[in-house]
């Protein structure tokens, strides 16, 4: 499979990143008691997280980060997705049940492969 350059203008894109924007805001709210603006910790881990979407290898063709082939995460942030997603994941059906959809739809997709570098 052929990487595509990074487009993270693409419609898939962007609902990812408004996914992980809504499950931040909620995990926010609910574990620093925060309306409206995060606090700096979450500001800094959704910021990081957006990061990481703009940069991912598979854009629009990838499944969920979870189940990637590539972990481009540093240790820290991926402990703390785990915990924003746990916390997060079973609110979002209450309060944004399409993208929720969208994400467990999203999760069956096979995870792309990287091609082998030809020297």
């Amino acid at each position: 499979m052929q990487v595509q350059p990074p487009n993270p203008e693409h419609k898939r894109m962007k609902r990812e990143k408004k996914t992980i924007g809504y499950m931040v805001e909620t995990y926010c709210k609910g574990h620093h008691g925060t309306h409206g603006e995060l606090c700096p910790e979450c500001t800094e881990f959704k910021t990081y997280a957006f990061m990481r979407l703009d940069k991912c290898p598979f854009q629009e063709k990838k499944s969920t980060c979870g189940k990637c082939v590539v972990h481009c995460y540093r240790p820290d942030m991926k402990e703390k997705v785990r915990k924003v997603m746990r916390y997060s994941g079973p609110r979002m059906l209450l309060h944004h049940p399409g993208l929720a959809l969208h994400h467990a739809w999203d999760a069956h997709r096979k995870p792309p492969t990287l091609a082998k570098k030809t020297n």
